[in-house]
C-alpha cells in the first residue's frame, strides 16, 4: 500500500515538473519552421517540401485559436540564391529568378505537372508542353481543379536585379474545402540550383492547430483517461479494502494501472497544448513517450510474469529474472526510439522513412515476447494440471483464452493496418487514420481489465498464492474426492489435518500428532 502511495506522489511530482518545463523548451509544431533548407532537384525542377496536413474547411471568420477558421499562413519567408546565380544579372534588371509556392489538395495531385506525348512527367513547363498544354515556359504546370478553378494555389516570388535574397510577402490562404493539403516551394530556373529558404508557415484547423490526423485523438485521450480513472477507482477500492491479503503480482498490476492513467492524462495535456498554441514542447512530448514506453514495457513483462506462474506456481522467477529484465530493457529502448521518432517534433500527417526501420526491431521483440509468453503459459498449465489445482487451472485457462483473443485481434488489426496504408499512399483517408493509433491503446486497456478481473483483490486472494505445501494446492472439492470411500473417522481426521495445515504429513507424523493431543 505504501508503494502505491509513493508511486502516486512521484506521478504528481512529474506532472508538475512537466507543466513547468513547458515554458522552458519548445519546438514548433503546426507552425512549420524552415532554417536554411536546401531545394532538391526532382526531374526538371528544384523542390522544397513545406509540409502536409489534413485540414478541415473553415466554418467561421473569427480570430482565435478555436475560431472556426482554417488556413495556411506564410510568415517571414526568405530565399537565398548562390552568388554565382546573382552575378549573372545586373542591378537594374527585374524578375531575375522565379520561385513559386504551390498548395494543392492530394486529390488534385495530378493537376500539378504534365507530360508531352506520353513521356516522362514534368513539373515545370517545357517548350513542347507550352505548345500542348498552353503553360508558360519556366513556370510550374498548373491545371485548374475540376471542383474549384482557383485551386491549386500558386504564389509567385521574384528575385530582383543581382540581389542574393528575396522575401515573400506575408500571405494567408483560406481553406474552404476539407482535404489533405500539400505545400511545395518550386524553382524551375536551372540557375537557382543551390537556393535555400528560411521562414515559417502556420497551418490551422477550425478547432485549433492540431493536424487533422491528430485532432480526433484529443477527445479520445479524454475518454481513455476517464476509463482508466474508473478502473483505478474500482481497483484501488478493493486494493485498500484487502491490502493485508494483497499478492506481489497485484502490486505490479497497480503500478501498470497508475502508469496507464498517468500516460493518458499526459497525452491529453500534450495534445491540448499543441492545439491551443501550435507549439509542441520537446520536454513534454519526450516525457509522454517515455512514460508510454515504460507502461508498454511493464505491461508486457506483467503478462510474461503471469504466464510464467509468478506468485502462483513459483515464488520468484529464479534464474529467468536476469533474462526477463534484459528483454524488458531492450524492449524499452526500442519502443522509446520508435515513439520519439514518431511523436517528438512531428507536425506533418505523413510518417518518415526512419520510422519504418525502427518499427522492425519493435515488431521482432513483440513477436519474441508472444512466443515466450505462450510457451511459458503452456508449461504453467501443465504444472497446474499435474497438481490438480482446479481453481488456479480455471483462472489460467481464462487468462490464456483472453490472451489468445488479444493476439488474434492484434494480427487481424496489423493486417488491416498494412492494407490501410498500402491502399492510401497519399493519406487521403486521414480523417479515419487516428483509429490505427487508438486501437492499440484500447486493446491494452481491455487486456488490463481482464487481468484486473481475474486477479482482483479479495479476502481469498491468498488461495492463488504459491505454497510449498502440496496439501494447500487442493481445493475443497479435491479434498472431498480424496476422502471419498473412507470411514467417517478418516474423513474427520483429514478435515482436522487440513484445518491445521498438515494435509501432507505421513502416517507416522499423524500418530505423533495424536500422542501430543492425548
Amino acid at each position: 500500500m505504501d508503494s502505491a502511495f509513493q508511486l502516486a506522489y512521484k506521478n504528481i511530482g512529474v506532472v508538475i515538473f512537466l507543466l513547468l518545463s513547458t515554458a522552458l523548451a519548445t519546438i514548433n509544431a503546426s507552425i512549420h519552421i524552415y532554417q536554411n533548407q536546401l531545394f532538391n532537384e526532382v526531374g526538371n525542377a528544384y523542390l522544397l517540401s513545406g509540409g502536409s496536413e489534413g485540414l478541415a474547411a473553415s466554418i467561421s471568420s473569427d480570430n482565435s485559436a478555436t475560431d472556426g477558421r482554417s488556413f495556411i499562413r506564410f510568415e517571414n519567408i526568405t530565399f537565398w540564391r548562390t552568388k554565382a546565380a546573382a552575378d549573372e544579372h545586373s542591378e537594374m534588371e527585374h524578375s531575375t529568378g522565379l520561385i513559386q509556392a504551390v498548395i494543392f489538395e492530394a486529390a488534385d495531385r495530378n493537376n500539378i505537372g504534365g507530360s508531352a506525348y506520353g513521356g516522362q512527367r514534368s513539373i515545370c513547363c517545357t517548350p513542347d508542353l507550352a505548345k500542348l498544354e498552353g503553360c508558360k515556359q519556366g513556370e510550374v504546370i498548373r491545371i485548374p481543379s475540376a471542383t474549384d478553378i482557383n485551386w491549386p494555389k500558386v504564389l509567385n516570388i521574384q528575385f530582383s536585379g543581382n540581389y542574393l535574397s528575396t522575401s515573400m510577402d506575408n500571405a494567408e490562404v483560406p481553406i474552404t474545402k476539407t482535404g489533405m493539403y500539400n505545400l511545395f516551394f518550386i524553382a524551375c530556373d536551372p540557375k537557382l540550383k543551390g537556393t535555400v529558404m528560411s521562414g515559417k508557415t502556420v497551418w490551422k484547423n477550425p478547432d485549433g492547430y492540431l493536424p487533422g490526423r491528430m485532432a480526433p485523438l484529443l477527445k479520445f485521450y479524454v475518454y481513455m483517461a476517464v476509463a482508466y480513472l474508473l478502473l483505478s477507482a474500482i481497483w484501488f477500492s478493493q486494493y485498500m479494502r484487502f491490502w493485508k491479503d494483497i499478492l506481489q503480482l497485484q502490486h505490479c498490476i497497480t503500478a501498470v494501472i497508475g502508469l496507464g492513467l498517468f500516460e493518458m492524462i499526459l497525452w491529453y495535456l500534450e495534445y491540448a497544448n499543441f492545439n491551443n498554441t501550435g507549439m509542441r514542447p520537446v520536454v513534454i512530448t519526450t516525457w509522454v513517450v517515455t512514460v508510454g514506453a515504460i507502461r508498454k514495457t511493464l505491461s508486457r513483462l506483467l503478462i510474461l510474469s503471469v504466464a510464467m506462474g509468478y506468485g502462483v506456481v513459483r515464488p520468484t522467477l529464479g534464474g529467468l529474472t536476469s533474462k526477463v529484465v534484459l528483454l524488458g530493457a531492450t524492449y524499452f529502448l526500442a519502443s522509446e526510439l520508435l515513439d520519439i521518432t514518431e511523436y517528438v517534433g512531428t507536425i506533418n500527417d505523413i510518417s518518415g522513412r526512419a520510422r519504418l526501420f525502427l518499427v522492425l526491431p519493435d515488431a521482432f521483440l513483440d513477436a519474441f515476447l508472444i512466443l515466450w509468453i505462450f510457451t511459458s503459459l503452456s508449461k504453467t498449465l501443465e504444472q497446474l494440471q499435474a497438481k490438480r489445482t482446479s481453481i488456479k487451472l480455471d483462472l489460467y485457462r481464462k487468462f490464456s483464452n483472453a490472451l489468445a483473443v488479444a493476439v488474434i485481434a492484434s494480427v487481424a488489426w496489423i493486417t488491416y493496418e498494412v492494407y490501410f496504408k498500402a491502399t492510401d499512399p497519399f493519406n487521403e483517408r486521414w480523417q479515419s487514420a487516428w483509429i490505427i493509433t487508438a486501437f492499440w491503446d484500447i486493446l491494452a486497456f481491455v487486456l488490463l481489465c481482464v487481468i484486473c478481473y481475474l486477479w482482483a483483490p479479495s479476502q481469498s486472494s491468498q488461495r492463488y498464492a504459491y505454497s510449498e505445501d502440496m496439501g494447500e494446492e487442493f481445493d475443497d472439492e479435491e479434498a472431498q474426492s480424496l476422502t471419498r470411500g473412507q470411514s467417517d473417522g478418516d474423513v474427520g481426521l483429514v478435515k482436522q489435518e487440513r484445518k491445521n495445515g498438515n494435509a501432507g504429513l505421513s502416517d507416522e507424523e499423524d500418530d505423533s500428532e495424536e500422542d501430543k493431543r492425548e
